[in-house]
């Protein structure tokens, strides 16, 4: 199925989580653990990430080739294309075809932290090499992410706009964005794509508050303002006390998606850290409210 027939219009919103391949032991048990009960949420699809430079290949095509075909779930394949020269760049996206995976979302992806590491010489540069790449080639649905509040390494709001518009005249199909902790950005930045005409699906990406660490550290990789409300919010809260902690970031997460859906968005993307609880509850709420199937 293509991800895009689920935003037809008349539809109902659509729910979907993101995952990652584990990277030990440990985190393989948390994360059969997440997709059990997360899949018992019955979301429209799930996305699986795609590590810098390829260091999650192999992880990321098994868990795609897990969900897609053992939990019977629709999935939409991350790829990044940074250091990955053309040869990997077609066999990556050829085993996703061969295990019937019809979804993509193209990214060019962090360099590796490796000091070592040297990309390809005929490595793609951009996203939107990727995404024309893609269609030259595939027939796969291409959705895109984008950023709110702006790229970290954008030189500008607008030239960022700039750069998801060519990904979009390429041949990107939706676009998914980052998470954010004001909706204002959000709102923003849709009137900012509509005013540009990029007329296709802006599914917003929801994070749930999940540690003082955590929230911290992302926020400083992705660009994300921690706001004022947040700050006060979590600085209310017993301290040390990581229970309050994740029952205040469920509630925070829950308001924010009841503005969202108010609004008329296509959908929310949650980014589950391959957790369960914090999603559990807030979907179990939205439910609740009627503001979800």
């Amino acid at each position: 199925m293509r991800i895009t027939d689920l935003w037809s219009p008349g539809k109902k919103p659509t729910v979907s989580f993101e995952l990652f391949p584990a990277r030990s032991e440990k985190g393989a048990v948390s994360l059969k653990k997440a997709i059990d009960e997360l899949s018992e949420l019955k979301p429209d699809f799930v996305s699986v990430t795609f590590g810098a430079g390829g260091s999650t290949r192999e992880g990321s095509r098994q868990l795609v080739e897990v969900l897609k075909n053992e939990k019977q779930m629709e999935v939409i394949a991350y790829f990044a294309c940074y250091g990955l020269g053309p040869d990997d760049i077609t066999a990556v996206l050829d085993s996703y075809r061969d295990m019937g995976a019809e979804n993509i979302l193209a990214v060019r992806g962090d360099p590796p932290k490796e000091e070592d590491f040297k990309p390809h010489p005929n490595s793609l540069p951009h996203a939107s090499d990727l995404v024309t790449f893609i269609r030259q080639r595939n027939d796969f649905c291409i959705g895109v992410a984008a950023y709110p509040e702006g790229h970290i390494e954008a030189a500008s709001k607008e030239k960022d706009l700039e750069y998801l518009k060519l990904k979009v005249e390429q041949g990107a199909e939706y676009i998914i964005t980052n998470y954010f902790y004001d909706n204002a950005y959000f709102f923003d930045f849709v009137e900012r794509c509509r005013t540009a005409r990029i007329q296709v699906p802006i599914v917003p990406g929801v994070m749930p508050i999940y540690s003082s660490k955590m929230m911290s550290m992302l926020a400083d990789l992705c660009g994300v303002t921690i706001t004022d409300e947040v700050r006060q919010g979590i600085a209310g809260l017993p301290e040390g006390d990581k229970d309050t902690l994740l029952a205040f970031g469920i509630e925070f997460a829950t308001r924010q998606c009841r503005s969202l859906l108010e609004a008329g968005v296509p959908g929310l993307h949650i980014y589950t850290m391959d957790r369960s609880a914090s999603t559990i509850a807030l979907l179990k709420q939205l439910r609740t409210e009627g503001l979800l199937p």
